[in-house]
């Protein structure tokens, strides 16, 4: 693989904090070379991905309510806001916490306007990210592997996070009729509305886990293992090939499962216990069962591949955010990744302790001490 790196098509070119996690305010205007952040545990570093993270739907790279993010301590509600060169001119993107009294939600402006919702911010950014807590991922609960999964089909389709939120609303309506006995009619307008998302979140998923498989069986890794995901799910949903006749056997099937379901005191059956398998195709083995330092490279290459696949099919350059990427890639692997980074063509901002680490990136990063919510360039 060619070590010249490609230009980004998108990428962050400042960015701003007010009153966010331990930043009072921090300012960093970068160019379109990766971003590297070293300094101490607990300077600051993660936050900086943090913030960046929130310039895309969903709730960020750590989960967090929109109202734990203000600085403790600090004076006024949180703030980022950001510059996105783009092929069409730069875009101003800005977030915070909703000021207005009793909400904890956050606001989106795109150049100085209130955003139509917040997944039009995917027409300008789309951002992927990996942190040591998913380090875990593939032998840890189901649950997360969906969420982390969701990630990825949302840099494809913005839309992908609406429909999974409005499928768990009304699910949890669902379980609060059936909890009160309410009435059948009710119960049927409601599953009728979860069996729409139902089927549109699963179809998002099953053409996400198609496109990617194909490019790996196509394109690879290149250093790193090689991923196969399928898609697991309840086997009476394995046979429907349609939308609409996945939504009739939900629909069927919520409504047998009533009292089931009532007893369970949740719904058992549905997208929501979805599980995603992978598998270390090298070595046709589940990733679940590979040694720790495989599923870490099978979940970079994994990340990698999928960063291709967005720019392939969206022609964005996706903003990736790897947090303590380098402390557990030997130097083969480490090699490996900085390479596919330059060839992808994407700003990747990183984070260590030990800024050696990333010393193969010569000219091709800029480099930034942290320590203390302070940041200080740094000379290559």
């Amino acid at each position: 693989m060619a070590d010249v790196r490609q230009t980004p098509t998108h990428f962050v070119s400042r960015l701003r904090l007010s009153n966010f996690r331990n930043y009072q305010s921090c300012a960093l205007d970068p160019n379109d070379k990766h971003v590297v952040l070293t300094g101490p545990n607990g300077s600051g570093k993660t936050n900086l991905l943090e913030a960046v993270s929130l310039l895309a739907p969903g709730r960020g790279l750590r989960r967090a309510n929109f109202d734990t993010l203000s600085k403790h301590n600090g004076i006024g509600p949180w703030a980022v806001a950001a510059s996105i060169d783009t092929a069409y001119g730069t875009v101003d993107i800005g977030t915070g916490l909703e000021a207005a009294e009793n909400k904890s939600g956050r606001r989106v402006k795109i150049n100085g306007a209130p955003a139509r919702s917040v997944e039009q911010l995917g027409e300008y950014i789309r951002i992927l990210w990996l942190t040591p807590a998913q380090d875990g991922l593939f032998t840890g609960p189901a649950a997360d592997r969906r969420r982390f999964f969701d990630r990825l089909v949302l840099a494809l389709i913005p839309s992908h996070g609406t429909e999974v939120a409005a499928f768990e609303k009304a699910m949890r309506q669902r379980n609060k009729l059936l909890d009160e006995n309410g009435d059948s009619s009710w119960l049927t307008a409601i599953e009728t509305q979860m069996a729409g998302h139902a089927a549109a979140l699963h179809f998002s998923r099953l053409d996400t886990i198609a496109h990617l498989n194909e490019l790996l069986r196509q394109e690879g890794s290149d250093g790193f293992p090689t991923a196969f995901l399928q898609l697991s799910q309840s086997e009476e949903l394995d046979a429907f090939q349609t939308s609409t006749e996945l939504e009739i056997a939900y629909l069927e099937i919520w409504r047998q499962r009533r009292n089931l379901d009532r007893a369970a005191g949740r719904t058992l059956v549905g997208p929501h216990r979805s599980d995603i398998q992978v598998t270390n195709a090298d070595k046709q083995v589940p990733a679940s069962i590979c040694s720790t330092g495989e599923q870490k490279a099978l979940l970079v290459g994994l990340i990698m591949a999928h960063a291709r696949l967005v720019k392939q099919m969206t022609s964005i350059s996706p903003l990736l955010l790897l947090d303590e990427i380098a402390a557990h890639l030997d130097a083969n692997r480490r090699s490996a990744l900085f390479s596919l980074l330059n060839a992808l063509g994407a700003q990747c901002w990183m984070t260590g302790t030990d800024q050696l680490l990333f010393e193969a990136l010569g000219s091709e990063a800029q480099f930034f001490g942290v320590d203390d919510a302070v940041l200080t360039p740094i000379n290559s």
